[in-house]
């Protein structure tokens, strides 16, 4: 039959493609920048396409993988683009085709005819890609998946139709099984072909050549081939599933670049055992067809999918690898702004304990006689001075805290006792006049694997924002209690509470939730202080708390 109803590719087709794409292969880059890779290119297409003709018909079979075309498609994609290069690219191609037809011997209406047909393929292929699959990435699972459903599945469709029809007028062919061939084959070598060569990146071809993945690569080459000999030329049975486990691994060491190579090779061995009848084809050579529709179909839905797995990985390192940049830029950042906010409370301290000598004395008249105006005035001078020195020193704890400079001693602590403590300081406070405070312990044995000072600098900070921002409540309690592992610490306001919006704000440094304008002091920095000290003793904080409910802050420690 004059139309190959499936392109064989042995191994000289595999040597012609190389050698059609790679004279000085050192990276992809090189390669796909060379000027003379589109006269190459169509060396490699008409020497494919002479090949799997004279093939076919010496095996008496349809061809079971065409190559020229994936060739054509995917030279052509990474090549260039542009009207003039498209132009003159796709007319050097046709000009390859019809050579290679002409030389295998086809009849001057068959090998235009059939020219027509795979120059509407390649040109399908190409306008598939640039339209769903433009990136073409294989190293992501959507780009991979689009390549190979928009140019592997629906390019063949339309020569196909133009080849199936010009066999059924100029043979008398049968029109569905020429499509049907022509289909199977072609997609088989542009889900195959294309994809390695699409692959053929700087990068990962780099990575190969390291010493360690080379020997890897040679290893499960070597593997590979001795695995697809004993399955397509030495055993009497079809086991090709036995390759699935070793393509996932394939996948998984060399990924996408290692895995579509894998499949060429896999592809090559199991069409080239068929056509000579070895292997699982020796014993019934006379259902050549039905056997090369079978194999098409086990490479097309049994292998490769597998890329999808290698795409999936790939992704899966990016991914990784952009979050670790990402974490380390952060944490770069974050040491910046606590020597940064270390610095700034050292730069402070100094002045601010002039300021609030130098106003001691003023409002005590030892600097000279003052007036009550005077001293109400040395007064607020001080009284400033003393909330940025609080400030000061607030900012020289976060930063040792996120430097890692604040040292916690765990030991067991008596929870009522620390809470018993903090209440008694905060009934102290004048905003707390108002205020009934108490302490509940609910059950004995609440003792916390903790930094006791540290606990109680925690819990004084929520005691002073349940003060400062619930002191229309008129209720401030603190509870303790046991919990399965641990010991949990409340303290319950009855403020107008916090919106969810808020209470995501609620531990971020410097945000003082719209109150910024507000007669309540404070700089919004205490609960981000309260939440690192607390992870450093191994705990947990929180809030529970819902508009004109008030606010439950907690706290979640080990058990000693």
């Amino acid at each position: 039959m004059a139309h190959s109803r499936a392109l064989n590719a042995t191994d000289v087709e595999v040597k012609g493609a190389a050698a059609a794409r790679a004279p000085r292969v050192t990276t992809a880059a090189t390669l796909f920048a060379d000027p003379l890779i589109p006269m190459i290119t169509v060396v490699g297409v008409m020497v494919l396409t002479v090949l799997a003709i004279s093939t076919a018909r010496t095996a008496g079979l349809v061809a079971a993988l065409w190559a020229a075309n994936a060739v054509a498609v995917a030279v052509w994609l990474r090549s260039g683009r542009g009207v003039s290069y498209d132009l003159s690219f796709g007319g050097l191609v046709a000009i390859g085709v019809l050579a290679g037809q002409f030389l295998a011997g086809n009849r001057p209406e068959l090998a235009v005819m059939f020219t027509i047909a795979n120059m509407v393929e390649i040109v399908a292929g190409v306008l598939l890609a640039r339209r769903f699959a433009p990136t073409l990435n294989l190293a992501s699972v959507d780009g991979a998946f689009r390549f190979i459903l928009s140019v592997a599945a629906l390019a063949p469709i339309g020569g196909g139709l133009i080849a199936a029809t010009g066999l059924s007028l100029m043979q008398d062919g049968d029109f569905l099984l020429s499509f049907q061939t022509w289909w199977f084959g072609h997609a088989l070598g542009l889900a195959v072909l294309a994809p390695f060569i699409l692959a053929l990146e700087k990068q990962p071809v780099r990575a190969l050549l390291s010493p360690w993945r080379a020997a890897e690569t040679i290893l499960l080459t070597g593997l590979l081939g001795a695995t697809c000999f004993l399955v397509y030329f030495m055993m009497r049975f079809q086991l090709g599933f036995i390759l699935i486990p070793l393509l996932i691994v394939i996948a998984a060491r060399l990924r996408v670049v290692g895995v579509t190579a894998a499949l060429v090779v896999v592809s090559v061995c199991a069409i080239a055992s068929l056509m000579v009848g070895a292997g699982p084809w020796r014993s019934d050579a006379a259902a050549l067809a039905e056997h090369a529709l079978l194999m098409q179909l086990t490479l097309l839905f049994g292998f490769v999918p597998i890329v999808l797995v290698a795409s999936l990985l790939e992704e899966r390192d990016r991914l990784s690898d952009r979050a670790k940049a990402g974490q380390m830029r952060a944490e770069r950042a974050s040491e910046a702004k606590s020597r940064l906010l270390a610095n700034v409370a050292h730069e402070i301290k100094s002045p601010i304990g002039g300021i609030i000598g130098i106003g001691d004395l003023w409002s005590s008249g030892q600097l000279g006689p003052v007036t009550e105006t005077q001293r109400e005035m040395a007064g607020m001078l001080v009284k400033t001075a003393r909330q940025v020195e609080a400030l000061s020193h607030d900012l020289l704890d976060v930063a040792r805290a996120e430097s890692g400079a604040v040292k916690v001693e765990l030991r067991p602590t008596d929870v009522p006792g620390v809470l018993d403590d903090v209440c008694r300081a905060t009934a102290l406070r004048p905003e707390a006049a108002r205020l009934n405070l108490s302490v509940i312990a609910e059950g004995d044995g609440l003792v916390a694997l903790a930094d006791s000072q540290r606990l109680a600098q925690v819990i004084d900070n929520l005691a002073t924002n349940a003060v400062k921002y619930a002191a229309g409540g008129g209720e401030v309690t603190f509870r303790a209690s046991r919990i399965y592992d641990g010991v949990r610490i409340e303290v319950i306001d009855k403020g107008p509470g916090l919106s969810p919006e808020k209470q995501a704000q609620l531990f971020e440094p410097f945000n003082r939730l719209g109150l910024e304008r507000s007669t309540v002091e404070g700089h919004g920095i205490g609960l981000a202080l309260a939440k690192r000290l607390v992870e450093l003793q191994g705990g947990a904080i929180g809030v529970v708390s819902a508009p004109g409910e008030g606010a439950t802050f907690w706290i979640e420690l080990p058990a000693a």
